[in-house]
C-alpha cells in the first residue's frame, strides 16, 4: 500500500527529491578525494564516467559508472516502494536525470546522463535495461566510441521497452532519449566529423 499519496502536490515532491539525488555530483566528488584534479578542466570537461576515465585511474571511472547510475535507479525505485504508483517513479526517475545534466550546484553544468539513464532503464524494466545495455555494448564497441553507445542505446530504448510489453514507460524513454541527444550534440558533430576520442583515451 502507498504511504504517501501522489496527487499534485505528492508528484511535486518526488520531482524535488529525486533532481536533488540526480545532482550529487559523484565524478567530481571521487575525482577530488582521489587527487585526479578537477574534471571540469581535464579532457571534456564533463564529471561523468567517461571523461573520469581519461584521467586514467579505471577505479574512479567505475565508482563513478556505479554511482551515477545508483541515484537514478535508487530514484525511481524510491518513490515506486514508497507510493506504489508508476507515475510518481517516473517523475523522480525524469527529475533525477534532469538533477544530473543540469546540477543547481555547479550552476547547470553537469554531465551527459548515460549512467544515469541506464540505471533508470534497469530500474524501470530490467529485462528492458539489459537491452539498452546491450545496444551500448553494440554503438559503442562498433566505433570504440562511449557516445555512439549512448545515442544507440537511447535510440532503441523505446523500442525495446514496447516490444516487451512496457508500453507505459515508452513516453519516459522517449523523454529521456530527446534529452541525451541534446546533452551529446557536439558529439554529434564530433562524430560525423571524425574527431570524437575514443573509449579509454587519456587526456592530454
Amino acid at each position: 500500500m502507498p504511504v504517501i499519496e501522489t496527487g499534485m502536490a505528492g508528484l511535486a515532491l518526488w520531482a524535488v527529491l529525486g533532481y536533488l539525488l540526480g545532482s550529487i555530483p559523484f565524478g567530481l566528488v571521487l575525482a577530488r578525494v582521489m587527487s585526479l584534479g578537477d574534471l571540469r578542466a581535464i579532457g571534456s570537461g564533463n564529471i561523468g564516467a567517461t571523461n573520469v576515465l581519461r584521467t586514467g585511474n579505471k577505479t574512479a571511472a567505475a565508482l563513478t559508472l556505479i554511482l551515477d547510475a545508483g541515484k537514478g535507479a535508487a530514484a525511481l525505485l524510491i518513490a515506486r516502494a514508497v507510493t506504489g504508483a508508476e507515475d510518481a517513479a517516473q517523475l523522480a526517475g525524469f527529475a533525477a536525470m534532469l538533477g544530473h545534466c543540469y546540477p543547481v550546484w555547479l550552476r547547470f553544468a553537469g554531465g551527459k546522463g548515460v549512467a544515469t539513464f541506464i540505471g533508470l532503464m534497469l530500474a524501470l524494466a530490467w529485462p528492458a535495461g539489459i537491452g539498452v545495455c546491450i545496444a551500448w555494448l553494440a554503438g559503442a564497441g562498433a566505433l570504440r566510441i562511449s557516445s555512439a553507445g549512448a545515442l544507440t542505446a537511447s535510440a532503441v530504448a523505446p523500442v525495446i521497452l514496447w516490444a516487451l510489453g512496457f508500453g507505459g514507460a515508452v513516453l519516459l524513454a522517449i523523454a529521456l532519449a530527446a534529452l541525451i541527444y541534446w546533452r551529446h550534440r557536439a558529439n554529434i558533430a564530433r562524430i560525423l566529423a571524425g574527431t570524437e576520442p575514443k573509449i579509454g583515451q587519456k587526456a592530454q
